[in-house]
């Protein structure tokens, strides 16, 4: 079923003051309203982006108490343990807290749960482990506001707890030593969206204050600081929290960062990817290729190995673990590619996807550390919410399931509806697992396609495409796009803009490229302008556009492509249909 275009609505008087005022081509100046930025002294401001413009990290909650208890800890030479969590947010975050306490000669450790064995954030055998190998206090990243057991375990233990997080909280709060969240209970810090890494990133500033004796640092802790930014972008990109505030400036000057002077093991993961051959780093590398394979060393059981990736000083350990670390995200792809081949498979069989509220799907032995990603894509291409479940291969363990959701539909509130028929379960509206007995799933099948055909909307069954602006090839000159770039980083809350152009013709045959020809490759004409059109993981197009034999309606997002040093505009395909004469682009 095709997406529904839905073209943002624009004052074309307001479009062209503000191009006046700001000094911006009239495409920027209309991403720049759209985007909140309504004022054009404030445009200025906007596109420079200024690292100063970070809050001070004392004003984040918690972040005070904490820092005092680490120093103190730090100059007693007591042992510290980062307790981190097994994705690319969590990942970063340990080793930006753990660079920074082994730059002021801590006694410090880290240790990340196992995804297959241990599970998500603190647990008791962890903590009583930790506890006998001589830690005196755990600081978390990225997990704990939610482990109140837990937190009363370690004050059994004696262990000092200080517990980072940006996590949704309980009703009830662990009791520790110190709590550090940007939503924190009776607090107003200005912008709640910080990740793990950035919130450990205050910290890790706070603690190179208090250690310089001074609100300015030191200036090797002035070094370290900026190298964390790079850490702290990855973990942003990755966990993909919005891109506003101050996350897009922890970005903007993370990327800038890594560009310059990457730490050797991302250094080494970043020529293995080839991303050397750009002049600078974007937020799309790290969306695409840095945060993925951090992801997939956690998937598979191996997220100690990418904190050691991200802390090494050793070149030739770097490298090593950066082979290794490549090496697991293409067992994850090739994992990912054949569970989704059965998914969609299984989808066949049971009929028409476009009739069913849910897609419900469940297989023996499909790897519990990927289905999140293949329930993903099935939600993203189906556009129905999709719960993925991993059979035990014995048939005697609960199945491990993974749900993904489309805008409307909250999951949680749907599993807490089938809530009989699981062993457990937990999430949020947009993402959830589950546990669930072979037995239970025909059952849970059922139900839970009963509550999504009286929560989702025929109409919201059909994917939106929301369009910032249409525009003629004519426009997107390359001094346009360059200006268009300075709205970078691009991700969540912040999306690359998205134009449309009507009535464009295909000046040759589409043709698939790429590994395993997964992609499609196409030139596009209108009045006498020529530009490439390239669309990620979209083979399939190939035929369908050549059989269309019309002139077609496009969407996609532009970028500079640069190639043996010359700089040209390229399209990047995300929808066509065949041109509506007579209907506008809207329709």
């Amino acid at each position: 079923m095709g997406k529904r275009w839905r073209v943002r609505p624009h004052d074309a008087d307001r479009v062209a003051y503000f191009e006046r005022s700001a000094g911006v081509a009239p495409l920027v100046a209309h991403l720049l309203l759209s985007r909140g930025v309504v004022d054009p002294s404030a445009a200025k401001t906007f596109l420079e982006a200024k690292l100063g413009d970070l809050r001070d990290p004392g004003e984040l909650p918690g972040v005070n108490t904490a820092a005092d208890r680490v120093h103190e800890a730090v100059r007693d030479k007591r042992r510290i343990v980062i307790y981190g969590d097994y994705d690319a947010d969590g990942m970063t975050a340990t080793a930006i807290l753990y660079n920074c306490l082994q730059l002021l000669g801590a006694d410090v450790g880290y240790y990340v749960p196992n995804r297959l064995e241990d599970g998500y954030g603190l647990n008791h055998d962890a903590l009583e482990t930790l506890a006998r190998r001589g830690a005196k206090m755990i600081i978390t990243v990225d997990c704990g506001i939610a482990s109140v057991s837990e937190a009363e375990k370690a004050r059994e233990l004696g262990l000092e707890l200080i517990i980072t997080d940006h996590h949704e909280m309980g009703e009830r709060l662990p009791e520790a030593a110190a709590l550090v969240h940007p939503r924190l209970p009776g607090t107003h810090y200005p912008f709640g969206g910080l990740c793990g890494a950035g919130v450990a990133l205050k910290l890790a500033w706070a603690i190179c204050q208090r250690a310089s004796g001074a609100q300015r640092v030191a200036p090797r802790m002035r070094e370290f600081l900026l190298s964390a930014l790079g850490l702290a972008a990855i973990g942003t990109v990755a966990d993909v929290v919005p891109l506003i505030d101050e996350n897009r400036l922890i970005v903007r000057h993370g990327l800038a960062s890594l560009s310059a002077k990457p730490p050797p093991g991302l250094a080494a993961l970043i020529q293995i990817t080839k991303l050397d051959r750009n002049p600078t780093l974007s937020s799309e590398d790290i969306a695409f290729s840095l945060g993925p394979r951090l992801n997939a060393a956690g998937r598979l059981g191996q997220a100690q190995l990418g904190v050691e990736l991200l802390t090494t000083q050793s070149q030739e350990r770097a490298q090593s673990l950066a082979e290794y670390i490549h090496e697991l995200n293409k067992s994850r792809d090739s994992l990912d590619r054949s569970i989704l081949l059965a998914a969609r498979k299984q989808i066949k069989e049971h009929g028409d996807a476009d009739d069913e509220p849910a897609l419900v799907l469940a297989g023996r032995g499909w790897h519990a550390g990927v289905i999140g990603i293949v329930a993903g894509r099935l939600a993203e291409r189906y556009h129905r919410p999709v719960v993925m479940i991993s059979l035990d291969e014995l048939g005697v363990k609960p199945g491990i399931g993974s749900a993904r959701s489309i805008p409307g539909f909250n999951l949680y509130d749907a599993l807490t509806a089938c809530a009989p028929r699981l062993v457990g379960y937990g999430g949020h509206a947009a993402a959830a697992g589950l546990r669930i007995d072979e037995a239970e799933v025909e059952g849970f099948r059922a139900e839970f396609c009963e509550f999504a055909a009286a929560n989702v909307t025929a109409e919201s069954r059909v994917a939106s495409l929301h369009i910032d602006v249409e525009a003629p090839l004519s426009q997107l000159t390359l001094r346009t796009i360059e200006q268009m770039e300075q709205l970078a980083p691009f991700g969540e809350g912040n999306p690359r803009p998205l134009l449309c152009t009507s009535g464009v013709e295909l000046v040759d045959a589409p043709r698939r490229m790429g590994e395993g020809a997964r992609h499609l490759s196409l030139k596009v004409r209108q009045q006498n302008l020529n530009l490439r059109a390239v669309a990620f993981g979209k083979a399939e197009w190939a035929e369908e556009i050549e059989k269309a034999a019309a002139p077609l309606d496009i969407a996609y997002r532009p970028v500079i492509n640069q190639f043996r040093g010359r700089r040209s505009v390229e399209l990047h395909l995300v929808d066509w249909r065949v041109a509506k004469q007579d209907a506008p682009v809207g329709a």
